[in-house]
């Protein structure tokens, strides 16, 4: 139980002036204390202008450059079949938004300063429409991707599908700013406990909260600027100083010069056997799944690029304080792992390697990604994210559950992704002996017949690594054993009939004759058939005869790739003399 005193210890200092915060916070860090162990006060007062918090800022930004994107929703949808109460049901989201500050403020700007505003009252209402089962689905998703104004809606929307009249979906959709994914899991939870007392006129008196989101925005940025922010710079600086690599993957479109944020998603089954395999080889190897699986990932990523310095971006809840464990609030944090790569690094030590970085990582985990970029300042673009292009996520739980409701079965509905905030995301989810993955992909970048491929490339390199750690990064295997039989055998299966006796511009000229005006070659919008260009390579071949050219004669060919080029190759076989190519 947090002590009084250092409730009003913390109260004090965020009332003081920056100067007198930073003296105070370097009188703890003299005397070998943190701030972080010290509880988070409320300090606000009437009419007070509530700042946003840093990680809001840059949703704030994300959101003016593409207001209609739904890449950073978060959303949720639950299955309700049997006997719903519909009064139960909107008195249990009267509680949360009466419960959840974040629920109920409005984002806007005041005099150019962006400011969060707490309304004392407000109402989500249940939008209910009827759907067809065969339009569940799109129905879904079309809710899911409705965009948000920001300063004008309430930033959580609630939808009622009834597809029967004891069937029902309930679909969730949070905007970013106000809410991550563990919130909308703490909502769920105090939805059903809310529902079930109240369903059977019950009261149902929910733990009160210490703290609301805007006392914990307020508190973080009062610590980061007394100091803990220049403290926790000095490691990041140090790694990831200096050029800022693209990850550039072999795409199968060209990055545009804006994202767009459509994406899709890849799902990935992990056999038991492999699963098996890594939970033995996470053991004997000393390191985490989420370091073992992000290992892999790494791995896999310099395959695929040949770049040896590659950051993945890796989201961390940041609720490592009590206060903060039941809030609704946009409090995830993303940070950059870095790992130094090359072929000859074995997996065993590349496991090493990232179980250092991810601690390192973790002991300065309280900075904000937002104050990072602002920090490294890397050359901004729209066509990509600062810092990293990738991201890499695990939970450890429970797969999804059934909730029990009075009257009523709950299951978690699954929908289709369309939209991707990264070139690549690997998320993986851990429960009891399973492991389940899937890869979420921009779409203007990749098809989805290479990003199942690389799913495939994955899996064939984690069964190599759990078979031997020892393999050096270059010689794990990622192809399957089809594709090692179609490249190995199949592609190099170039045995062809050839006639003796005949050189290559006379087989030419043979296939001129026996399908003249057949296309054989295209330059730009230019193309030729067989007789056009065995017609402009004779005649080119009867100047260079004049001009001496035959047998042991070499002739010099200065000229960019074009029909030029050919043409003059043929004309010099033909003349009986032998083609240098040179650089023109």
């Amino acid at each position: 139980m947090l002590s009084n005193p250092n409730i009003d210890l913390v109260s004090r200092f965020l009332r003081l002036p920056l100067e007198q915060r930073q003296q105070f916070y370097q009188r703890l860090q003299s005397r070998g204390m943190s701030f972080a162990q010290l509880p988070i006060a409320s300090v606000r007062e009437d009419g007070q202008k509530l700042p946003l918090s840093y990680a809001q800022e840059r949703q704030w930004f994300l959101w003016q450059l593409d207001p209609d994107s739904d890449a950073y929703h978060v959303p949720g949808a639950l299955r309700l079949s049997g006997q719903l109460d519909k009064a139960a049901l909107q008195r249990s989201f009267d509680t949360l938004v009466a419960r959840h500050e974040s629920l109920r403020t409005r984002l806007h700007l005041d005099a150019e300063e962006r400011v969060q505003e707490v309304l004392a009252h407000a109402v989500i209402e249940i939008a209910e429409s009827a759907v067809d089962e065969t339009q569940l689905k799109s129905r879904v998703e079309a809710e899911i991707a409705r965009p948000f104004d920001l300063q004008q809606d309430p930033l959580l929307r609630v939808s009622l599908l009834a597809v029967s009249a004891e069937e029902h979906v309930l679909v969730l959709v949070q905007h970013h700013i106000v809410s991550d994914g563990w919130s909308m899991g703490v909502m769920v939870q105090e939805l059903m406990q809310l529902y079930a007392a109240y369903s059977q006129g019950q009261d149902c008196a929910l733990a009160p909260l210490p703290i609301q989101y805007a006392d914990y925005a307020l508190w973080q940025r009062s610590w980061m600027e007394a100091g803990e922010k220049a403290r926790q710079l000095v490691y990041w600086r140090e790694l990831l100083s200096g050029a800022q690599p693209v990850l550039e993957l072999p795409f199968d479109q060209p990055r545009p010069a804006q994202q767009s944020f459509r994406g899709a998603r890849q799902d990935i089954a992990l056999e038991p056997a492999l699963v098996t395999g890594l939970k033995t080889l996470a053991q004997r190897e000393g390191v985490t799944m989420f370091m073992l699986l992000l290992a892999s990932f790494q791995a896999f990523l310099y395959r695929y690029s040949g770049q040896q310095d590659i950051r993945v971006g890796v989201p961390i809840a940041n609720r490592n304080r009590v206060e903060t464990e039941s809030l609704i609030g946009f409090f995830v944090n993303t940070q950059v792992l870095k790992a130094d790569l090359d072929g000859q690094m074995s997996f065993a030590q590349l496991l090493q390697h990232t179980k250092r970085r991810a601690l390192e990582a973790q002991a300065h985990q309280d900075l904000p990604f937002e104050q990072l970029v602002e920090a490294l300042q890397p050359e901004r673009s729209l066509s990509h994210n600062p810092l990293f292009q990738v991201m890499f996520n695990h939970q450890a739980s429970t797969q999804a559950a059934a909730h029990p409701l009075p009257g009523l079965r709950v299951a978690n509905l699954e929908w289709d992704t369309h939209s991707a905030q990264f070139d690549l995301s690997l998320d993986t989810q851990e429960s009891g002996d399973a492991i389940w993955a899937s890869l979420t992909y921009a779409t203007d970048l990749f098809s989805a017949g290479t990003v199942a491929r690389m799913a495939e490339h994955w899996l064939s390199l984690l069964r190599a690594a759990v078979a031997n750690t020892a393999l050096p990064l270059q010689d794990l295997a990622t192809l399957n054993a089809d594709e090692r039989e179609q490249i190995l055998s199949q592609w190099n299966a170039t045995e062809r009939d050839y006639p003796q006796g005949q050189w290559v511009h006379q087989l030419f000229e043979a296939q001129a004759l026996a399908q003249p005006d057949a296309p054989v070659l295209r330059f730009n919008e230019l193309s030729l058939s067989y007789s056009e260009l065995n017609r402009r390579a004779n005649r080119l071949a009867h100047r260079l005869i004049q001009a001496g050219v035959g047998p042991d004669v070499l002739v010099g060919l200065a000229v960019e790739r074009s029909i030029e080029m050919v043409v003059g190759l043929l004309a010099v076989l033909k003349a009986g003399g032998a083609y240098v190519p040179l650089d023109p």
